[in-house]
């Protein structure tokens, strides 16, 4: 076991911005991308690096989690955004991408956005898996070669990674999937379950569960999703309620709202995250609240696609944990995702300050960690994951604000090009603004999404 010191010029502890801070991290000398190093020390008050430390200027805060990802629909940014249309049309051209994606080509696009997102300042992050098998449906040598090559390329981008392998088991409310849709498909929930359990947890990688939404997995079958994952004491996350269309659909199947109707089966609870959670009612609402299941937001997202502004603040109060996710990486920047929930809010409402600067960042690092299963990330504190990331105070965004103000600055005007290190498990992944694995993440991103052009 090594020791490396980090003096940070100036640290986020939770509720307040220290400066001077050195904070010890214990490492095992594992090889990269399989993380295991956690913070052995923290000392507030020291005015100056200690010999040999590892000297980060600016503002240093605990990882970011994008606690919801599709890695593939980075392939249509900028792609989507001409012409106009609805959600549904939007769906339409990602269908296509998704049916050009082999396991190598998968690898490489993901490879590239997971280091888009350590550059950004994310060491974890939830990936929101149903693109399973073959075009047609049919499974692949190793059934689980799509969610393998995922857990691979966070491995190479050195973040953590959550594969939330996803039940998709019908196009709507007793429809068969339809032609895009095979290839998301298992048939029936035992048999998804079945396949998702050959899927093995190790360093930096935790396996979980999702539940497509309320349209794509029969109701007699959501028990079954929520009984592996509840076995195993594993995440569970769904698309909750994004769409009004599918909130009528629902109450026209089954006379309930999708959150009733996952409540009727189990599936609410504090190891489970909705995702949107859009266009709920008040009763929806005390749901979720008083069964603690969290809340996902993706602001750059749902208003990418025009879908609306959530409860944010109800369900908050209700008790519902909130954490953040770039989605469909319109944008790959947790605080934009940080700073557009309260500015959502200040529009719908016309009255600011909803949230502090520290409570969206509990949001965008602890909060969103625990939703991913690493309860012990998050933090700046002896034994938590030594999992952090450095924001420059000096850029043309940031400069100016007294550094006691450096939380708030970071969330209301810094964006993810102001982000200087990323380090997970003690050992830098980026530095200087620069990947260590994927020196030029630009270009990588750029082959890989050529290659999937038709």
């Amino acid at each position: 076991m090594s020791l490396t010191t980090y003096w940070l010029e100036h640290a986020w502890l939770d509720t307040n911005v220290e400066p001077g801070v050195a904070l010890t991290v214990s490492t095992s000398g594992s090889a990269a991308g399989t993380p295991d190093g956690r913070v052995a020390s923290v000392r507030t008050g020291v005015d100056a690096p200690p010999p040999g430390a590892v000297v980060l200027r600016g503002l240093t805060i605990p990882g970011l989690s994008n606690a919801h990802s599709h890695a593939f629909h980075r392939a249509l940014r900028g792609t989507v955004q001409v012409g106009s249309g609805t959600f549904w049309t939007w769906r339409e051209v990602m269908y296509t991408v998704a049916q050009r994606l082999t396991p190598d080509s998968y690898f490489a696009l993901a490879r590239a956005v997971y280091a888009e997102m350590a550059l950004a300042g994310i060491t974890s992050v939830g990936e929101f898996h149903y693109l399973h098998h073959a075009p047609g449906g049919s499974p692949y040598a190793d059934p689980n070669a799509m969610g393998e090559a995922l857990i691979a390329a966070a491995a190479e981008a050195g973040i953590r990674i959550t594969l939330l392998d996803t039940a998709y088991l019908s196009s709507g409310f007793g429809a068969a999937p339809d032609r895009h849709q095979l290839r998301f498909s298992d048939g029936t929930a035992e048999k998804w379950a079945e396949r998702v359990s050959a899927l093995k947890e190790r360093d930096g990688v935790r396996v979980g569960a999702a539940i497509h939404s309320v349209r794509a997995v029969p109701a007699d079958q959501l028990a079954t999703v929520a009984r592996w994952a509840q076995d195993r004491e594993a995440p569970l996350h769904v698309h909750l309620s994004e769409q009004t269309a599918e909130n009528d659909a629902c109450l026209a199947a089954h006379g309930l709202t999708p959150t009733q109707l996952l409540a009727e089966h189990g599936v609410l609870g504090p190891r489970t995250t909705g995702v949107h959670n859009t266009h709920l009612t008040d009763g929806d609402i005390a749901l979720l609240g008083s069964s603690t299941t969290g809340t996902c937001m993706c602001p750059t997202t749902e208003r990418d696609l025009a879908d609306g502004i959530g409860p944010a603040v109800a369900l908050q109060r209700a008790g519902s944990p909130l954490s953040l996710g770039s989605d469909s990486h319109a944008v790959i920047d947790l605080l934009e995702e940080a700073r557009a929930m309260e500015l959502n809010e200040r529009l719908r409402t016309r009255t600011r300050g909803h949230w502090t600067a520290a409570a969206l960042l509990r949001a965008a690092t602890a909060d969103g960690h625990a939703a991913l299963g690493w309860p012990d990330a998050g933090t700046l504190e002896a034994g938590a994951l030594a999992d952090f990331t450095t924001i420059a105070l000096d850029t043309v965004r940031t400069a100016g604000p007294l550094p006691r103000l450096a939380a708030e600055t970071a969330v209301f005007a810094a964006s993810a090009a102001d982000v200087r290190h990323t380090v997970v498990a003690g050992r830098h992944v980026v530095r200087d603004g620069v990947h260590h694995s994927v020196p030029d993440v630009a270009g990588a991103l750029a082959d890989s999404i050529a290659a999937l052009r038709g």
